[in-house]
């Protein structure tokens, strides 16, 4: 029994031995290979290189093996203006960081912005982009919403028309801007066979009577109202609305 105690003791003794010099040589080897380089690479529009580095030097002043590739990944996530990231160790000194910054191709309610997948992302300041269409919707519609618009503007462009903004209530009521100020109202029954029927009609208004369209009400079963704008109502029919019947 003496001699079985012994050898345990032994064999403890040796354990710790070989791990304080496993420790120690790691971090001499640690302390042999800091990380010299940091490449940030990315074709930035809104997002400044100056603002990646000041977040991530913190987490890239250690040793290539300490370094927490997953840490650096989503700290540079959570910048608002990145879509994506890339990070990988360069033997035997570097870190590569490749970004993809976020594509805003509309604005969603009134502080966000919206990507071509119908993710939202949200920049501190979204004035620069008051030029995008607006589009809006009860949570969770984003992605559908999109596509919708972008038929819409599609079909409307080859009437030489563009739209502004398009935006659905909580009662699943639409209604649309153009950027000629014409407001139009599809109402919550069959919006898109209402939008279809509006783009029938536009041919045969023309384009002088457009321009001079303030508001389309969609909402009639069978037809639709117009009013027209401040002093150019049209000389012909009811100068204040005009009922159409399909």
């Amino acid at each position: 029994m003496q001699r079985y105690w012994g050898t345990l003791l032994l064999l403890a003794v040796m354990a710790f031995l070989l791990g304080w010099i496993w420790q120690w040589g790691g971090t001499r080897i640690r302390e042999a290979m800091p990380i010299r380089y940091v490449r940030i690479a990315g074709v930035f529009q809104y997002l400044g290189k100056d603002q990646v580095q000041k977040v991530l030097r913190p987490l890239v002043v250690t040793d290539y093996f300490s370094a927490d590739v997953g840490r650096i990944h989503d700290a540079a996530l959570a910048l608002p203006w990145v879509d994506s990231v890339v990070v990988k160790r360069v033997w035997p000194d570097a870190i590569d960081i490749r970004i993809f910054e976020q594509e805003a191709v509309v604005r969603w309610g009134d502080d966000s912005l919206m990507n071509p997948r119908g993710e939202l992302f949200r920049p501190k300041n979204i004035d620069a982009f008051m030029d995008l269409p607006l589009l809006s919707g009860p949570a969770g519609s984003e992605r559908r919403l999109l596509g919708i618009l972008r038929q819409m503007r599609e079909a409307l462009a080859g009437h030489a028309l563009s739209l502004a903004a398009f935006t659905v209530s909580e009662r699943r009521s639409w209604q649309l801007t153009l950027d000629n100020g014409m407001h139009i109202k599809l109402g919550r029954m069959a919006p898109q066979e209402k939008f279809q029927l509006l783009l029938q009609a536009l041919p045969v208004l023309g384009q002088e009577t457009i321009a001079a369209i303030a508001r389309v009400d969609m909402r009639y079963p069978n037809g639709f109202a117009l009013a027209w704008k401040e002093g150019m109502a049209p000389d012909w029919g009811d100068a204040g609305k005009l009922q159409h019947k399909t």
